[in-house]
């Protein structure tokens, strides 16, 4: 459910790209932009609700389909510090249901769930007393938590949203959770509008703590799986806590360790209070529906949503880097390398510029880190780099990995990416590398348009970020007025070493000690 940036960009490799065809498309490709950013400012439908929610509307009638959703401002980002993990939290509670469905009766679960969360806070407080707890009263109260929760789950109808979705013949349900926001979405046929709305107003409107604790339970799992039990996922981890000292960029989004079994669904309340707010929220809607008949549908369910204040915007900022970080994980596994320089957040005048860097160091077989790394000095199995690590909201890393090939080390790699950033900042790219990141760009923006999901994600995340859907297409517009010497400029002012938090694995099985 929930992506992450790094790893993807690590596991999924390169795509191959068609170099000879693409620059002859350009001109075409300008043509088909201007085209669709004209036909969608004619089909788009943009209203703030009284409540503050802003709902986006595009008319698609291709098939009667449509596809949601539902972007919140808050991810990891936002957590105090003792309740990293607590934005993904609402992403595993996102379908539990309401006080109609997934209960069988509604009135004793409440009652239920009421006692475990009492029973929790009592346990929770005896075990971590600062001058020490009574280890048989911990026990006790422990016991007497999890028989709560056993005897609340016994009025639990387990999956029946989604089950509601899927009869309903809804599709692609899902969620997920980053560093700077949280969405929920799936598809539908466009004549079961209205039964959407109503369960997606009546699933906003104040989240059911039902099965709480056993959904944290599972969020530890899936620490386990996805960062303790994997190298590349404790390198990750290692690497934004070196990278950031002070903003909370620097923690992992699944929530550390402690965290995890501590915080409580009181806490998780008083959250979703803060943040999920209308205010704080926008739901894209594309398909095959009419603004005039779906707006009104909109405003009488979702405009039920109580009205609260936008959150205030974090206020802290990471200082100044002066010295280049390193962290070594010695580990019977596949040597690996990555580093991350510090660059302004997404809103900086330069952000396309690292956008035309990141195209041209990694995008298929033609893009600079490949061909050296791995085409030529056979040093890598796959290598590139990106933006966006581990958010785009606020200043963050530009970041750079290689997998070494068998007998190479994680120093080799190193030294291969440094000269070609070198090469960056001390010669001019060359006018064909830069015709083929526009044209790249462009393709990338018509393969996003031909899918409602992705169209309506898209949509909704800059409409939330920019104030401005439009801006989906302006990022293909300003990568258009990258030079040559706007990439060298800014290569040399962030790809330096005191800039840099390094981070690698040494394989224990090949040697490292």
């Amino acid at each position: 459910m929930r992506r992450h940036l790094l790893l993807g960009a690590l596991l999924v490799g390169l795509s191959p790209v068609l170099p000879a065809v693409l620059p002859t498309a350009v001109l075409g490709l300008q043509v088909a932009h201007a085209q669709d950013l004209a036909s969608f400012e004619k089909r788009t439908t943009v209203k703030t609700l009284g409540n503050g929610l802003t709902v986006i509307i595009v008319e698609r009638p291709e098939a009667p389909v449509f596809s949601y959703f539902t972007h919140v401002d808050v991810g990891g980002a936002q957590e105090a510090m003792g309740q990293t993990g607590l934005a993904h939290m609402f992403e595993h509670m996102a379908f539990k249901g309401t006080d109609k469905i997934g209960t069988k009766n509604f009135a004793v679960e409440k009652g239920l769930v009421d006692k475990v969360e009492k029973a929790y806070l009592s346990y929770d407080a005896e075990r971590r007393k600062p001058q020490g707890s009574d280890p048989k009263k911990v026990e006790s109260l422990e016991k007497a938590w999890r028989d709560a929760i056993a005897e609340a789950s016994k009025q639990v109808a387990a999956n029946e949203f989604g089950e509601i979705v899927d009869r309903s013949g809804g599709v692609g349900l899902n969620a997920f959770t980053n560093s700077d926001e949280t969405g929920y979405f799936y598809s539908m046929p466009s004549n079961r509008l209205e039964l959407w709305a109503y369960l997606e107003s009546e699933r906003a409107k104040r989240p059911i703590m039902r099965e709480f604790y056993t959904e944290r339970d599972v969020v530890n799992e899936e620490r386990r799986m996805r960062t303790d039990s994997r190298p590349v996922g404790r390198m990750l981890e290692q690497l934004l806590a070196a990278a950031f000292t002070a903003h909370p960029y620097g923690r992992p989004v699944v929530g550390w360790p402690s965290d995890l079994n501590t915080w409580s669904a009181t806490d998780a309340l008083k959250f979703w209070e803060t943040y999920y707010t209308p205010a704080n929220m926008a739901i894209a809607i594309v398909g095959d529906v009419k603004a005039s008949e779906t707006l009104p549908v909109l405003e009488a369910y979702f405009g039920r949503l109580p009205k609260g204040p936008k959150p205030a915007p974090l206020s802290t900022v990471e200082p100044k880097q002066f010295a280049e970080r390193m962290v070594i994980l010695r580990e019977v596994s596949q040597p690996w390398y990555a580093e991350g320089y510090h660059r302004p957040d997404v809103f900086d005048k330069d952000d396309a510029v690292y956008d035309a860097i990141a195209d041209l160091m990694s995008t298929g077989r033609t893009a600079r880190l490949y061909r050296s790394l791995v085409r030529d000095k056979k040093l890598a199995a796959a290598a590139g780099g990106f933006s966006g690590l581990p958010g785009r909201k606020y200043p963050h890393l530009f970041a750079f990995y290689a997998m070494p090939s068998q007998g190479n080390t994680p120093q080799q790699v190193r030294s291969a990416i440094h000269d070609e950033l070198e090469r960056l900042k001390n010669s001019l790219v060359t006018e064909e590398e830069l015709t083929m990141v526009r044209a790249r760009a462009k393709m990338r923006l018509l393969n996003s348009l031909s899918s409602n999901q992705a169209l309506a994600i898209s949509m909704a995340t800059a409409q939330q970020r920019f104030g401005d859907w439009r801006e989906v297409f302006r990022r293909v517009e300003r990568i258009d007025k990258v030079s040559k010497e706007d990439i060298m400029r800014v290569a040399r002012a962030v790809f330096i070493e005191s800039n840099r938090t390094a981070v690698w694995i040494e394989s224990t099985a090949q040697g490292g000690k």
